[in-house]
């Protein structure tokens, strides 16, 4: 491929190049190609989070001292709930409590909302398990007769009227 680009390149009629720089342009040609193939260990860029150290916003014990919020050590600004701002950010939970060195059980929605919407849960009756009917026992068990079919009424025995014998009779 080195040698096709160098004569794609000598055959341009704009190009005016010395005999000993044809050789030093295909040499840096190859070089970059290999490079591109297979990129040398040494050169490869080290991911940014592993370089960047994070500071918070705010301390641990600030982001939890209101109740109604929680504040994201992030942009220190208070939210009721930071799932979906760390979303924003590209962050779960749990790189989240890892890059600002946080305990495994750090709350991520404040304390007050937390409880508000444990008790709307509770009285909708989110979390309950459904009662099973009560199966009848051994001793209560007794074998039903088939139901008796209704006597027909007087109305069901008459002939019922009829859309049609409606507009005769009238």
């Amino acid at each position: 491929m080195a040698v096709e680009i160098t004569t794609a390149w000598l055959s341009n009629p704009n190009t005016r190049v010395a005999p000993e720089d044809v050789h030093t342009f295909l040499k840096n040609s190859h070089a970059a190609l290999v490079g591109m193939i297979d990129p040398p260990v040494e050169a490869a860029p080290a991911p940014a989070e592993a370089l960047e150290e994070y500071q918070g916003a705010v301390s641990a014990r600030k982001s939890l001292a209101d109740p109604e919020v929680i504040v994201s050590m992030i942009d220190g600004k208070p939210y009721k709930a930071l799932r979906r701002h760390l979303a924003t950010h590209g962050l779960t939970p749990e790189t989240y409590r890892e890059r600002y060195g946080l305990k495994a059980d750090y709350p991520m929605v404040a304390p007050n909302y937390s409880k508000r919407r444990a008790e709307v849960a509770k009285a909708l009756g989110l979390g309950r398990k459904r009662t099973a009917p009560a199966e009848a026992t051994a001793d209560e068990a007794v074998v039903s007769e088939p139901a008796a079919v209704p006597e027909p009424t007087a109305l069901s025995k008459a002939k019922r009227p009829t859309k049609a014998r409606a507009k005769a009779d009238a």
